[in-house]
């Protein structure tokens, strides 16, 4: 790809900043990918693209850290990965990461490459920390703070399937230590879903409700043929109980969940 005609002067390097770039990011260059030999504005367009292919076969996703050559769309010059252009001399990308291949003109979203990670975080180095454990870098309020989940972040979201550690989007840590989109969540709680989609724990805080089945139950009395002692499996402390069957639902001796499930038939059968 021949540079324009016109470009070969050397410009400051702050030409065009935030002037262009995707959806995704702010940059002054386009990346050629390696594994189709085509050229895209960023590794989120490459992958949203390819996934709509119409052959299965033909899907894929780009490792950024593979990107060899990109093409400074101040000058058109296609070159080696690099902050400034070998030809017209802007920085391609205000921020720049040597190992991921990325480029950000908004530096306001405070990237960060983490090594532990092997990938850049937005956020601000000085608000994360590594969790070797699970596998991520969380927020500093977490440190010491949360249930670590052998590389929890190394999953997909229980909710829409999409791979957690490497994604745009924001995460929470549920209680039980397990993760999922921050959007995945908060939709989730709204459909009265308190249960972690992949250990069934109690996610959210449920006392106020756990305090008004007591009253429902309490004020309503079971019928004389369904008054007997079923076991129970509590899904929050993991013991297991006997107490008396109510359609409404059946309450933990040991930390007063409501939050179990039977296993048994009914001792009169």
């Amino acid at each position: 790809m021949e540079p324009q005609q016109d470009s070969a002067a050397t410009k400051p390097k702050d030409f065009g900043k935030s002037e262009h770039g995707c959806d995704h990011y702010r940059r002054r260059c386009k990346i050629r990918a390696p594994c189709c030999n085509q050229i895209f504005p960023c590794r989120h367009c490459h992958n949203e693209a390819t996934s709509n292919l119409s052959n299965p076969k033909d899907r894929h996703e780009l490792v950024r850290q593979d990107v060899k050559h990109v093409v400074c769309l101040i000058c058109n010059t296609e070159q080696q990965v690099a902050q400034v252009c070998s030809n017209c001399g802007v920085n391609m990308g205000e921020y720049y990461c040597d190992v991921c291949k990325f480029y950000d003109d908004d530096t306001s979203k405070g990237q960060f490459h983490c090594e532990e990670c092997g990938i850049c975080r937005v956020g601000g180095r000085d608000n994360f920390f590594h969790c070797k454990k699970c596998g991520s870098c969380y927020s500093m309020s977490l440190r010491d703070n949360h249930l670590c989940v052998e590389n929890s972040m190394k999953n997909f979201c229980p909710v829409c399937y999409e791979y957690l550690f490497d994604s745009i989007k924001g995460t929470s840590i549920m209680k039980c230590g397990h993760t999922m989109h921050t959007d995945c969540f908060q939709e989730m709680a709204e459909q009265n879903q308190y249960r972690c989609p992949i250990c069934s724990k109690t996610v959210l805080e449920m006392s106020t409700y756990w305090r008004l089945l007591d009253e429902d139950i309490e004020a309503t009395a079971m019928p004389e043929e369904y008054r007997y002692e079923v076991s129970i499996l509590c899904n929050d402390c993991n013991s297991t109980s006997k107490v008396p069957y109510h359609i409404l639902g059946h309450k933990c001796c040991q930390c007063n969940s409501y939050n179990t499930r039977r296993i048994s038939a009914p001792d009169n059968q």
